[in-house]
């Protein structure tokens, strides 16, 4: 074999495979480039200097197989998307220097974004033990090691239609480091110009359903193999601990939220239940007139209002002041600022969960709503992909567990939310998982409003990017304290 590159594509447009092709065979490395198309539609590659591969589509099981089969050289690449690709000068050279530099079975690199005609730098993130999200963006120019490409592709033994590439990454990753380069290698063209808000709910939307069960199963079999996956067995619960003025605590944390804190709060406060409940509120020095609205429910003994001592806290921060207050009941029930409730009957369907499903921690679900509570797309947020035997193995992969979150106190005080703003309660409910069993409600508890100021409604890509990095984080430590806990360490 020489040291050249094989390189494969999807078909889109004669167009743009014509341009991406040229692009490719300008590094004078490339040894041949093939498009993957369905079957009778080679015709469409008159004119495009190009091989092909028929398959009914880029990520099938099919489709790696056959691109195994036909690559001869050193190395693999592969370009994702349908529009011309620009790759830099000798940018293909760089990613082959460093395959082969570091031993590394696939390498990926930052890039240029032209989204509606601009263009713009386009930094991802370094591949992480944890980074399990199968929608984690190596940006659409992948080079692969050929024999690591080739040893993946022979150890398939299932056939996913979606899932190929997936599966192929993390078997690779396996042998293999995945190895970011931080230079910026290429153009391509961004056609998703939705919001950072309206994207972070793909993998729940119910017409995925399909390829996200694929998913869940080319993950379950990677953790298997790893030494990752934990078996559907718990530690028991016990909530006879006599310790507790309070049955149940609703906390919302909070900071300058002067539109939405009232409706919250009276949400709360207009609950029904024989259980003894109240409402804590930590205030983490507002300065919008948010403390003044809730001073001004003072006059109601069921809420308490915490002001922190301490200035740097985050959302996790503000939880541990309510948590380990002895004011907290024994169940501590999410609300967030934002949001209310759908009804007065919402903390006695969760503490109705919490004995009945004799569990540390219980999720709802939740219904998309606009400011004026109106609801939005995809509507209701229901994290059905949930299953007792999977649920915890498959938490590594998904980004959230689901909402609202409520928890057994003294698990919480044990475990502790960690002092950041965005992923806390995704960390806390992946180390329960690890011992406790986690009860589900599939009815829909409160309205998640949307709004330009939410947190997570638009953020940049230096944002996104440092909270996809910080769960990946997550994931590799729970993932390294599941193996470590199965191996008996």
């Amino acid at each position: 074999m020489d040291r050249s590159v094989t390189c494969f594509l999807p078909f889109s447009d004669t167009g743009s495979v014509t341009a991406s092709v040229a692009s490719l065979r300008s590094s004078g490395l490339v040894s041949n480039v093939f498009v993957v198309l369905p079957a009778g539609s080679e015709g469409h590659l008159k004119d495009t200097e190009a091989g092909f591969i028929t398959s009914e589509g880029f990520s099938t099981t099919d489709a790696l197989r056959k691109m195994a089969a036909a690559a001869e050289s050193d190395y693999v690449l592969t370009y994702s998307k349908g529009f011309p690709l620009d790759m830099g000068r000798h940018a293909l050279a760089r990613m082959m220097q460093i395959c082969d530099d570091t031993g590394a079975g696939m390498v990926y690199s930052d890039y240029f974004e032209k989204k509606n005609d601009a263009m713009s730098p386009h930094p991802v993130i370094d591949y992480q033990e944890g980074s399990l999200r199968d929608d984690f963006n190596f940006g659409s120019v992948i080079l692969y090691n050929a024999k690591a490409f080739r040893d993946a592709c022979g150890l398939m033994d299932q056939e996913y239609n979606y899932a190929g590439l997936y599966d192929l990454r993390l078997k690779i990753s396996q042998k293999f480091s995945l190895i970011h380069i931080q230079e910026l290698l290429y153009t391509e063209v961004e056609t998703d110009t939705r919001k950072t808000g309206e994207k972070q709910f793909d993998y729940v939307d119910p017409r995925n359903r399909a390829v996200q069960a694929e998913m869940e199963k080319a993950c379950t079999h990677h953790l298997r193999c790893i030494g990752g996956w934990l078996s559907p067995q718990f530690r028991d619960v016990s909530f006879d601990d006599d310790g507790f003025e309070y049955d149940a605590s609703v906390v919302i944390p909070v900071r300058n939220r002067v539109k939405t804190i009232s409706d919250a709060i009276r949400s709360v406060l207009g609950q029904r239940t024989r259980y003894r409940f109240n409402l804590i509120v930590v205030d983490n020095y507002s300065t919008d007139g948010t403390t003044d609205i809730i001073r001004s429910f003072a006059g109601d003994r069921r809420l308490v209002h915490i002001i922190p001592d301490r200035k740097d806290l985050g959302i996790g921060g503000c939880w541990n002041e309510a948590v380990f207050s002895d004011r907290c009941g024994r169940f501590a029930i999410q609300l967030d600022s934002d949001d209310l409730y759908i009804d007065d009957s919402v903390v006695t369907r969760i503490v109705d969960a919490f004995h009945e499903q004799q569990c540390a921690m219980v999720v709802g679900s939740y219904r998309m709503v606009n400011f004026d509570l109106n609801e939005i797309p995809p509507g209701l947020i229901d994290h059905r992909e949930w299953t007792p035997d999977n649920g915890r193995n498959n938490a590594l992969r998904i980004n959230g567990l689901g909402a609202p979150r409520a928890f057994y106190t003294p698990v919480l005080r044990n475990i502790r939310v960690p002092n950041v703003s965005y992923g806390e309660d995704y960390a806390v409910g992946l180390a329960i998982s690890r011992h406790y069993r986690i009860g589900r409600i599939y009815e829909p508890l409160y309205l998640c409003r949307r709004w330009d100021e939410n947190s997570d409604a638009v953020l940049d890509v230096a944002k996104a990017n440092a909270h996809n990095l910080y769960k990946d984080r997550i994931r590799t430590i729970e993932l390294l304290a599941r193996k470590r806990m199965l191996a008996g360490s």
